[in-house]
């Protein structure tokens, strides 16, 4: 992912092209965001420095003779300017030699007034957190100095003025940056997640069933080689299916990231290597079938074709996940599939004749009902998970269909 520059309080987000004014650093600080200064946002305040306080050397300094005065103006300006091309490195540092050099410089020319020190205050307010910028606010009060010395109060007073102004400006342009930055993060984040669920339900499902069957075939091996033959014919179709959903996954992800590939794009939409739906629910209760769980499908209501694709991946998923775990942890032979459509939800219930006991829905759960419960959430529902009183185990979730899909 490209960078993006942020300008100090002016809520501005630019993709970068090139060189940016602003970046993000590892180490983020205390509010989760760190930030630093291009080389070219550099130079232009090293520029801005020159040009606002060269014309110091055509004025007459206060308090010396004039070839002193002007030799030290000199001396001062460059300081500033060569402080500031290390803005972005020692910020703490270098505002305070601005300053100091800025207070220098105004007592000798008093016309100047504080020079650049705003900008610098501004910007030293968006590089470091709040608890660290409020000590650049505190040293920028001493350019109120020179003007109480001289009884200029009402000067003093606008340059107080000033300096808070300058600092909120950069904390604001910090806070809208970390909330961006803390946005993106959770985007990131949530990105990640999505696709270990994808991931785990797919390989977790697939892999349970090519070790049953060829657990089976190596079985029958020798007392019934056709059996053991469809058992690996199994295990092959179990396999080719999860490459074919691994394949139409990340050519998804590829689509939304703008970077298809040719073979995508050729492989087009095929809904038999898409996303799954509630019309897949048949065909993964005939694989089970195969892997000696027979699985029953029941359907209640109408409207099982208008359900939003969203709605249908995240339901399969839920009955795959959920026949998955029966198949692996419940030593059941039996187990039944119920969706049903009412009051506008998706009702999504999943049984069996296994071994309730053990088998926990709550808080140590496995992957795999956490994955089910954040399927279910996020789509405004919710789930339970638990063992039945007469032994068994039962899987339910309820699925808005107003839901974001």
């Amino acid at each position: 992912m490209r960078g993006y520059a942020f300008l100090p309080g002016s809520g501005d987000r630019r993709r970068r092209a090139g060189p940016e004014p602003y970046g993000r650093l590892p180490g983020p600080g205390r509010d989760g965001f760190e930030a630093r200064l291009s080389r070219r946002w550099r130079g232009l305040l090293v520029l801005l420095a020159l040009a606002a306080l060269s014309p110091v050397l055509a004025l007459q300094p206060h308090g010396l003779a004039t070839p002193t005065g002007r030799a030290l103006a000199v001396v001062l300006v460059v300081v500033q300017a060569v402080a500031l091309w290390w803005m972005g490195v020692r910020p703490g540092r270098v505002t305070a030699i601005v300053f100091c050099a800025g207070v220098l410089l105004q007592t000798l020319f008093p016309s100047v007034g504080p020079g650049i020190s705003l900008v610098v205050l501004s910007t030293f307010a968006w590089l470091r957190p709040t608890r660290l910028s409020l000590r650049g606010l505190v040293g920028a009060l001493l350019f109120a100095v020179p003007p109480v010395v001289s009884g200029r109060w009402g000067e003093a007073g606008v340059w107080l003025v000033a300096a808070l102004l300058a600092w909120s400006w950069g904390a604001l342009g910090r806070a809208r940056s970390a909330r961006r930055y803390a946005e993106a993060r959770r985007a990131v984040l949530e990105e990640r997640a999505r696709i270990a669920r994808e991931v785990h339900d797919v390989l977790a499902h697939t892999v349970s069933v090519m070790v049953v069957q060829a657990a089976a075939a190596d079985d029958a091996f020798d007392l019934d080689p056709g059996q053991a033959r469809e058992a690996m014919r199994q295990v092959e179709s179990a396999g080719r299916q999860a490459l074919t959903e691994l394949r139409w996954f990340l050519r998804a992800i590829r689509s939304a990231d703008g970077e298809e590939s040719g073979d995508a794009a050729a492989a087009g939409g095929d809904p038999a290597g898409g996303a799954r739906s509630l019309a897949d629910v048949d065909r993964l209760a005939r694989t089970m079938s195969g892997a000696a769980l027979k699985v029953t499908v029941r359907r209640e209501g109408d409207g099982f074709a208008d359900v939003p694709a969203g709605i249908g991946l995240s339901a399969y998923r839920i009955v795959q996940e959920s026949l998955t775990n029966t198949l692996r942890h419940a030593d059941a032979n039996r187990a039944e599939v119920r969706l049903r459509i009412a009051d506008g939800e998706l009702r999504v219930e999943v049984t069996d004749n296994g071994r309730g006991a053990g088998r926990s829905g709550g808080a140590g759960a496995g992957h795999g009902i956490i994955g089910m419960r954040e399927r279910a959430s996020m789509l405004g529902g919710s789930f339970a998970a638990g063992p039945l009183p007469g032994g068994g185990f039962r899987v339910s979730a309820h699925l808005p269909l107003g839901g974001s899909s």
